[in-house]
Formats: C-alpha cells, structure tokens, sequence
C-alpha cells in the first residue's frame, strides 16, 4: 500500500513538473515570436544577422517539419491544427500517468512547443519561424522555433532514455 502512495505522489510531482515545464515552453515561446514579430519587425526586413552562424529569417511555415503535410488550403490548415491538437492532448495523457520524471520532462517539452504552434496556426493560419543557425553556406537545419526546439529535444531525451537505459528482470529462480 505505501508504495502505491509513493507512486502517486511521484506521478503528482511529475504531473507538477511537466505542467510548469510545459507553461514555460509555450511562454518563452510566444515571447519571442512577439518579439520577432512586433518590435523587431522581422516579417518586414525578413533577415536580421545576429551572429556570423545565427541570423533571424522571416518564415511563414504552412506545413509541418521539412514541409510535410502543407496546409495551403483552408481544410489543410485547420487538418493540421486538429492533428496536432490530438497529438498534443495524447501527450497530456501521457504526462498526467507518468511515474519517471526523465519522462516527465521530455513530454512537457514536446507538448510546450506543440502548443505554441498550435496557436500561432489558429491565430495566424501559419507557424511563425525565425531561427537561422548555419555554418558558412551549410544550413544543417531548417529554420525554426523555440516550440519546434523543445519539440526535438523532448523527442530525443525520451528516444535515448528510452534506448539506453532499460529496467533490469530480476533473475529467474533456479529449479
């Protein structure tokens, strides 16, 4: 009995945790693409280099990552808003049962960055991209956000803790 207490108090923390993760994400989120946006302007200028390697580029991103599933038409946009909202609340789902907290956060991670997108492509029909690393003429990634960032991070702590760390059987008793 206590050890089911103690797991439910664990998936409450984790609960806990993943929701404020998950806050912050979208927050820092929204915040700069505002600031991208807005007082920046960059849909006007459409480049603003910041750093030999890293400049922010205007992008009006209609599909879903490497342009996947482009959404120019009307229906388009609002099939790619309800399949990311079921993937999004799936991944709520998710996080509410979860009992590790590695797990936790690389779901919150996934579902903060979700959402960010997922209201940028209610609010505006298109998901705001700003971010341009690159090396010289070599573009190693497409131009993205701080949702789409927390996104691929989630999805790669879950993918190596997944992969890497598997919970040992107790040996089998010997007849």
């Amino acid at each position: 009995m206590a050890e089911a207490a103690r797991d439910q108090d664990r998936v409450k923390r984790n609960r806990v945790i993943g929701l404020s993760i998950a806050f912050v994400v979208f927050a820092v989120d929204q915040a700069i693409k505002w600031l991208v946006t807005h007082p920046l302007q960059l849909r006007q200028w459409k480049t603003i280099e910041i750093l030999p390697f890293f400049k922010l580029t205007w992008l009006e991103n209609r599909g879903v990552s490497m342009g996947l599933l482009n959404a120019e038409s009307e229906l388009g946009r609002w099939g790619l808003v309800a399949l990311t909202a079921a993937i999004a609340l799936f991944v709520t789902f998710w996080l509410w049962r979860e009992k590790r907290r590695d797990d936790a956060v690389a779901l919150s991670l996934v579902l903060g960055g979700a959402l960010g997108n997922i209201l940028d492509r209610l609010r505006l029909g298109y998901v705001v991209d700003y971010a341009d690393l690159h090396f010289g003429d070599v573009h190693p990634f497409l131009v993205f956000n701080v949702g789409d960032a927390a996104i691929t991070i989630g999805v790669l702590l879950w993918l190596v803790r997944a992969l890497l760390t598997r919970e040992r059987k107790a040996p089998e008793e010997e007849k």
